[in-house]
């Protein structure tokens, strides 16, 4: 049960760290972000294969954040100076030619067949029934230094900037800014914090695949920060919190409910979070614990 927790634990975190990154794209920014999951994918198998080629795992986990914050450079210059449909459109597309890329640069990737033997954190250096647990405990410190870090972004001159943007790009423009520049920067930050959170996920699992890395995720992702709050730290964090524990716990409702396959479940976990996504926008838009548009973030 111990070990379960531990497992649980890990997920959260490592969505929670997306969340983050999302959160600063669309809560504070105003970024239609629909391709979240690519930035994952980069930072996991960058770090994989860094660590792979023997540098260290800090180094290559920082390596992998760096890599990812540059990808999302060239996207931002592009897509940016577009509308937010238009970017919501260039993200997904963005996300889902990383994965095809995956799938077919076998002599980097391994496709298909997925790449294995990632070295594992702390493996060597604590009992190996304690690698988890060690996992958790850098993914805590990791978390809290990124909500502290990112909670004095958006108090910064910078943070007032993105807001103002969000609420409104014109008046922002009118007063001498460059608002793509701004939305850049965000950008680039929220694709590292994603990027980081892969990382952390390649050398927790030990094996990537191409498959792990679906328009699904992003889905969640957005979830996550719709349910409680776009625009307020906590509520990510609460988000998370409440999407992996019904996630996880739907797997359970099956053992209670006869005839009812594996499949079958996962329609019916799909179309229950749609429906409370729904219902969220529709009542509650800012989510649990997030505040209008405007209001003051924490």
């Amino acid at each position: 049960m111990e070990a379960y927790l531990i497992a649980i634990s890990i997920g959260i975190l490592i969505y929670m760290l997306m969340a983050v990154g999302l959160s600063l794209h669309y809560g504070f920014t105003g970024l239609v972000n629909f391709g979240h999951v690519g930035f994952f994918a980069i930072g996991s198998y960058a770090s994989a294969l860094l660590s792979m080629q023997g540098v260290p795992i800090p180094l290559a986990m920082l390596g992998a954040t760096v890599l990812t914050a540059l990808a999302a450079y060239p996207m931002g210059i592009i897509a940016l100076r577009l509308g937010s449909d238009y970017l919501a459109i260039v993200t997904l597309g963005f996300s889902e030619s990383v994965r095809m890329m995956l799938q077919t640069e076998e002599w980097l990737t391994r496709g298909m067949h997925g790449l294995p033997g990632i070295p594992r954190m702390f493996a060597g250096w604590v009992p190996a029934d304690q690698i988890d647990f060690w996992i958790m405990i850098s993914l805590l410190a990791v978390n809290a230094a990124v909500f502290w870090l990112v909670t004095r972004v958006i108090r910064s001159p910078f943070g007032r900037v993105i807001e103002a943007i969000r609420d409104n790009e014109v008046a922002v423009r009118a007063l001498g800014k460059d608002p793509a520049r701004f939305k850049t920067r965000s950008l680039m930050l929220g694709a590292a914090l994603a990027g980081l959170a892969g990382a952390f996920q390649a050398h927790y699992l030990t094996f990537l695949s191409p498959d792990q890395f679906v328009p699904l995720i992003t889905f969640y992702i957005w979830i996550a920060v719709f349910v409680g709050g776009v625009n307020r730290l906590s509520g990510v964090a609460l988000g998370t919190v409440i999407l992996i524990g019904f996630l996880e716990g739907s797997r359970f409702v099956r053992e209670f409910l006869g005839g009812i396959s594996e499949v079958q479940m996962a329609s019916v976990r799909i179309w229950v979070i749609g429906m409370a996504l729904i219902l969220i926008v529709l009542y509650r838009p800012q989510g649990v614990l997030g505040k209008p548009t405007g209001g003051k973030q924490s």
